[in-house]
């Protein structure tokens, strides 16, 4: 099995906030995450490609297709947005970076199928900040 990744980049602003918390609780689980102004961060996305090399191309995916379709899914919607506001598939969604990876999953996933005859996706990894990133491998628990 080969893994292949792309890592694309994208600016955001967001803030954490559960609506059925008093603000006091908000503030106390959250802190300068929950600031009422928002903050912002240089997310890095990392999409990971598992399968076996086309013989026809030698590629698992073809880079330049995945990483189009990354921006087109995914990079154009969330590029110097704010994800509690403007970002339509985190309507009424916490905007942590967990919850983010899963959105981005449910919508990457099928469209790396077709983009691949031997593979699929096999991990989201979202950096937040250079010591902070989460992984998703699209498993639910």
């Amino acid at each position: 099995m080969i893994y292949i990744s792309r890592k694309e980049h994208f600016n955001a602003a967001h803030k954490l906030w559960n609506p059925t918390w008093s603000d006091e609780k908000n503030f106390e689980v959250f802190g300068p995450c929950a600031n009422v102004n928002w903050h912002g961060h240089n997310f890095e996305l990392i999409v990971t490609v598992k399968g076996l090399p086309d013989p026809d191309t030698g590629f698992v995916v073809d880079l330049k297709q995945l990483s189009t379709l990354i921006r087109k899914l995914i990079i154009d919607k969330v590029d110097h947005k704010n994800l509690n506001v403007d970002v339509d598939f985190m309507q009424g969604k916490l905007a942590s970076c967990e919850i983010l990876v899963m959105e981005f999953w449910k919508i990457l996933e099928p469209a790396v199928k077709e983009i691949t005859k031997f593979g699929g996706l096999n991990k989201l990894t979202l950096y937040e900040t250079p010591r902070n990133f989460v992984e998703y491998f699209g498993e639910e628990i």
